[in-house]
């Protein structure tokens, strides 16, 4: 895993321990994770502890992205961020924008979705796609200008709004599907069953 950096949010350790993996950060309060596992990283004197108070204003995820960002990471991928609780889930999704705002490549993953912002156009190959669906969400108010080719519902330069589902479960049809936009932010999902 040469070139890469591993940061830890709290519990996160405890996923790392099963998979007998060592970061080279770990952040948050640890009042999640085993103080068992806790005492095992701490022992290990190359991670680089960033410890904050329990009463603070940033999740753990919030903290490590923003750590990540901090690093100049070229590229961010964020595992265990979608897990039972649907605030931090919300959350999660909604901090991706600081590393679209950052111009980096960030993605929550877990067993069934890939989850994204995009503010520009991309072109998305169908053999590489997470799964069977692709839906498009704004983030913001509105997204202008929304036009979607090689989909199983197309758009051509339609105003998508906040607060409908008009944009779940669309599906590539083609080789490559392409989605275009004027202005706004657009949460993309890749989702399979």
């Amino acid at each position: 895993m040469y070139g890469q950096n591993i940061i830890a949010g709290d519990r996160g350790l405890e996923a790392l321990y099963q998979l007998e993996l060592i970061p080279n950060h770990v952040v948050g309060d640890f009042d999640s994770v085993s103080p068992e596992i806790l005492a095992f990283y701490k022992n290990q004197p190359q991670i680089i502890f960033h410890t904050y108070n329990a009463e603070k204003d940033n999740t753990d995820t919030d903290i490590a992205l923003k750590l990540a960002i901090q690093l100049k990471s070229s590229k961010i991928t964020i595992l265990g961020a979608l897990g039972k609780r649907m605030d931090h889930a919300l959350a999660n999704i909604h901090i991706l924008k600081d590393a679209l705002e950052a111009n980096i490549p960030c993605q929550i993953l877990d067993k069934y979705n890939r989850i994204y912002l995009i503010n520009r156009e991309i072109t998305l190959k169908k053999d590489e796609v997470y799964g069977k669906y692709i839906s498009l969400i704004p983030l913001t108010n509105e997204v202008e200008g929304l036009t979607l080719t090689g989909f199983k519902y197309p758009l051509n330069d339609y105003t998508l709004p906040i607060g409908t589902s008009l944009g779940v479960s669309n599906e590539i049809i083609k080789d490559t599907a392409h989605i275009k936009m004027d202005k706004g932010i657009l949460t993309v999902i890749e989702s399979k069953d």
